[in-house]
């Protein structure tokens, strides 16, 4: 595996410490380095079965935000495009999962899906998992999806298709990256606090550095914040339909 390999080079080099998003399953070469007394930060994604020092966001808490929103501005039939089977992927989707049963929907039928390769061409299978969503009976009234860049392919597939966001389907991404205002449809988003993420992770492999015995792992949760925009408004949604009422009075605009 290349982030093995990676690793391995590195530590030829004789780091200090090592900070690292992982897109690992096996924790075995972490276990390595912490039984050598190297100090190692996870950021972003958990290892199971590890006991490392830990940064990140609260991802079942972006789930359930996200899924809830949707919710609120009237939606209920809500898929998921969902991430990978690691710790933000699993905590997404059952925040997703926990917002549902706690207002009492259903998630049917196909309406949650994850593409075979998601951090690498993922606007790409955002659109083509949301062309399998259109083609359900019923269609989704709202998507959440696992990160930014699936939320706008999904935009794109809703669009070519000739609907309409979010009047038609509202979508909601995760990340909040500095070109969603600059979208087709602005895109609401979940902040996941990347900044800060940084920040204690600086702050954290610092203070590691500084200690002179091996401290206790730390676990440094950030809350995830609420950004919306144009793809969720709910009064650009309640404009729209009541717009399409009345310029095509009588018809029936459901799935």
């Amino acid at each position: 595996m290349l982030e093995s390999h990676e690793i391995n080079l590195l530590a030829g080099r004789r780091w200090d410490a090592l900070v690292i998003a992982s897109s690992s399953t096996n924790p075995s070469v972490f276990e390595r380095i912490q039984k050598q007394g190297l100090p190692l930060v996870l950021i972003d994604r958990k290892l199971t079965g590890l006991d490392a020092n830990y940064v990140g966001t609260d991802d079942e808490a972006i789930g359930l935000l996200a899924t809830e929103h949707l919710i609120e501005v009237g939606c209920e039939r809500i898929a998921h495009l969902r991430g990978p089977d690691n710790s933000p992927g699993a905590g997404r989707l059952k925040g997703y999962q926990l917002a549902l049963t706690k207002h009492n929907l259903d998630s049917l039928a196909g309406y949650v899906s994850m593409p075979r390769l998601v951090d690498v061409q993922s606007r790409e299978s955002g659109a083509e998992l949301m062309r399998q969503l259109l083609a359900l009976k019923p269609r989704p009234d709202g998507v959440f999806c696992y990160n930014d860049p699936m939320a706008i392919g999904a935009i794109h597939a809703i669009l070519d298709a000739g609907l309409r966001v979010p009047a038609d389907i509202a979508v909601i991404g995760s990340g909040n990256l500095h070109y969603d205002t600059e979208l087709r449809v602005p895109l609401s988003s979940i902040d996941q606090q990347t900044d800060i993420i940084g920040e204690r992770a600086g702050r954290l492999t610092l203070s590691l550095l500084e200690s002179k015995t091996r401290p206790r792992n730390k676990t440094i949760v950030i809350q995830p914040q609420l950004v919306v925009r144009a793809s969720t408004d709910k009064k650009a949604r309640i404009d729209q339909v009541a717009a399409s009422s009345i310029s095509t009075p009588g018809i029936n605009r459901h799935p």
